[in-house]
């Protein structure tokens, strides 16, 4: 368990600025995910998932970390909950890993992974603290890459989705008495242009706009999951989104249509056929109006649209910063480059910091999707910064406190602006693996030891559970 020297009320004087109180019921917590912190690799009947096959091919993790052990959170949950109960949030977002649930992907499920979820949720229930179970985190078992019939696997293949629908109900059917809120998927986009575009992320494929198989399948997953949900008896189901203010370079008109076109791709394919039950125009991309003409996908079926549109109970926006989108230059495969941004401010992994962009992505989704949205939830904001603990042990990152500090302004201004956030959650609990990254990038609001995995809550912890305090 925690230590009460680590835990003193000393430290847990943060100052807060004042801040308008956000909505009756306004929920506060911090996210996570299984990969990134559970470790205990093949522990408990856990398959293998393809980001442990990316993680084991030389080259692809920055000086070759592996999530082997991760934060130990397999082992140490009970220490990682008491940190939550202490910091007196509401909601904990975590995720279920598919691997540890169904090993190949298909089949019965595996008690024992079960087991550990079922520990983990009556833990946070007995903590206060209510369970946000998400159910793909970008950690699909390996088998369902390993397609045995030869075609391309994961979710290029179709099946993938109605497999991803058995395995929620499976983990429904345990954990639905007790957990209330669902996501289906988390960041999908990130998952196919990472993952199955460029090659950056698990399962390495470079395929570019051949990835978008990969964006409809992973949709129709949700959609199918969603159905699988409701008939086990959930009763609030989100799907989370990253969401990007899309800035044009300059008032040009090439570049204007750069950012139209990025907007259409980053969210419109993940936005619009979940909401409004058909694709943004693809255009730009070569593939023809396809808000007028799905059959320009051929991957799109008869129903599918109807199954993706599923009612839903609340939107997950994860929001770290604008993306400054320019005209293409002659070599670019897509309808646009990527620029950077003048004078902003970055985080240690290189990301500017602009907290007006949180206000109005809350505020643009409100005004494009009006009656089809429903409520806003930001289930990732955070940043990385690399503070060791000083010789008291102490671990001062007040630029996170800034960062935070002015994050949480930016939702309450889009409040303001008639936006309906219902919560706010922080990326993340703990300093993690974070992806091809390995462990060189720290977004924990509690600092963990590399070798002994031992937990610092670092002084954006204790900023954060005093405005918890505040807004009680």
């Amino acid at each position: 368990m925690v230590s009460s020297r680590r835990l003193s009320t000393s430290r847990s004087e943060v100052p807060v600025a004042a801040l308008s109180r956000l909505p009756d019921g306004f929920a506060w917590g911090v996210a996570t995910s299984a990969f990134q912190i559970e470790g205990a690799a093949t522990e408990g009947g856990r398959g293998p998932s393809v980001w442990d096959a990316f993680t084991d091919t030389p080259g692809k993790i920055r000086d070759g970390h592996t999530a082997r052990t991760a934060c130990d959170h397999y082992h140490r949950y009970p220490e990682d909950v008491a940190l939550m109960r202490d910091l007196g949030i509401d909601v904990y977002r975590f995720s279920i890993s598919w691997p540890r649930v169904q090993p190949t992907g298909s089949g019965p499920a595996n008690e024992a992974g079960l087991d550990f979820y079922d520990r983990l949720v009556d833990a946070l229930l007995d903590a206060g603290v209510a369970p946000m179970a998400t159910l793909f985190h970008w950690d699909l078992p390996q088998a369902l890459e390993d397609n045995d019939a030869g075609a391309p696997g994961g979710w290029l293949d179709r099946d993938t989705a109605h497999r991803f629908a058995e395995y929620a109900r499976l983990a429904a059917d345990r954990l639905g008495d007790r957990v209330r809120h669902w996501i289906t998927l988390n960041e999908p986009f990130e998952h196919m242009a990472l993952g199955y575009a460029l090659g950056q992320h698990a399962p390495g494929r470079t395929l570019l706009l051949d990835a978008l198989p990969a964006a409809h399948h992973q949709l129709l997953g949700h959609g199918l999951a969603t159905a699988a949900l409701r008939a086990a008896g959930a009763p609030h189901v989100m799907l989370t989104n990253s969401y990007t203010p899309a800035v044009p370079f300059s008032g040009n008109e090439s570049d204007l249509a750069a950012a139209d076109a990025y907007d259409a791709l980053h969210r419109g394919v993940f936005t619009d056929p979940v909401l409004l039950g058909r694709y943004p125009d693809l255009s730009a991309f070569g593939l023809g109006d396809t808000a007028e003409d799905p059959s320009a996908l051929p991957f799109v079926r008869d129903g599918d649209l109807e199954a993706v549109a599923q009612p839903l109970d609340g939107l997950g926006v994860n929001y770290y910063n604008p993306t400054r989108l320019a005209a293409p230059s002659p070599e670019t495969v897509f309808p646009f480059d990527i620029a950077e941004f003048d004078h902003a401010p970055t985080t240690d992994f290189g990301w500017p910091v602009i907290p007006s962009g949180l206000t109005q992505t809350l505020v643009d989704l409100t005004r494009d999707y009006g009656d089809a949205l429903p409520p806003l939830w930001v289930t990732e904001n955070g940043c990385s910064y690399d503070v060791a603990p000083g010789p008291d042990g102490a671990v001062d990152d007040r630029q996170r406190i800034d960062y935070l500090d002015a994050h949480v302004r930016a939702v309450a201004d889009a409040v303001d602006q008639g936006a309906d956030v219902r919560g706010y959650l922080v990326w993340s609990l703990l300093d993690n693996f974070e992806w091809a990254e390995g462990f060189h990038q720290r977004f924990g609001l509690v600092h963990v030891d590399g070798e002994t995995r031992d937990r610092t809550p670092k002084a954006s912890y204790h900023w954060y559970r005093s405005l918890i305090a505040a807004q009680a």
